[in-house]
């Protein structure tokens, strides 16, 4: 099943994942350390305080737009900023499909900024309903983190959500690893 089909059956709950996931693997762009997203996923296992936590994680990243963006690192950036700012405050299914979207192609695209190969595809619609050959080795990860989340959430309901969030971690990792190169790179 497409990544497009994956969102379109979602719960809410898959919808929240999904979204907080791409968020979470995009941390490294905002300078959030690797829990700073821990209490949402708390949010979505217990129910409670979504707006609350939000908000705070809200404050303690870096949310300010800088000046225009220069790098693709810059780029990338501003792409997390804005999936921070749309975060929905009350997780409703509506909101978090429109949400939840957002974040997919805003990742999608984040990777694509960083990847040193060619995506070979201009067209994100394309990856995001499984036309995948040429595709760049992170954009290509990334895409198949956002389906086994998507598809976690499918099977296994809100059991599927620690699960979730070892795929995002281990997301997270590789993009801090990539940034990590490319500023190295820079030096």
């Amino acid at each position: 099943m497409s990544l497009v089909e994956l969102i379109a059956q979602a719960d809410e709950r898959g919808l929240a994942a999904s979204g907080l996931a791409c968020l979470d693997r995009c941390v490294p762009l905002l300078g959030g350390d690797d829990e700073i997203l821990r209490p949402l996923w708390t949010s979505l296992a217990d129910g409670n305080a979504w707006g609350e936590r939000l908000e705070q994680a809200r404050v303690e990243l870096d949310t300010d737009d800088p000046e225009p963006p220069v790098t693709d690192e810059d780029e990338a950036a501003v792409l997390a900023r804005r999936m921070l700012a749309a975060v929905p405050a009350e997780p409703s299914a509506a909101d978090m499909r429109g949400w939840a979207d957002a974040c997919s192609v805003a990742a999608l695209q984040i990777h694509r900024l960083l990847d040193h190969a060619d995506d070979g595809e201009s067209c994100l619609t394309a990856r995001r309903e499984g036309r995948t050959d040429g595709m760049s080795p992170l954009v290509a990860a990334e895409l198949r983190r956002q389906v086994a989340i998507l598809e976690l959430l499918a099977d296994r309901g809100a059991g599927g959500l620690r699960p979730a969030l070892e795929v995002s971690t281990e997301g997270r990792r590789v993009l801090r690893a990539v940034v990590s190169r490319r500023a190295r790179g820079r030096a």
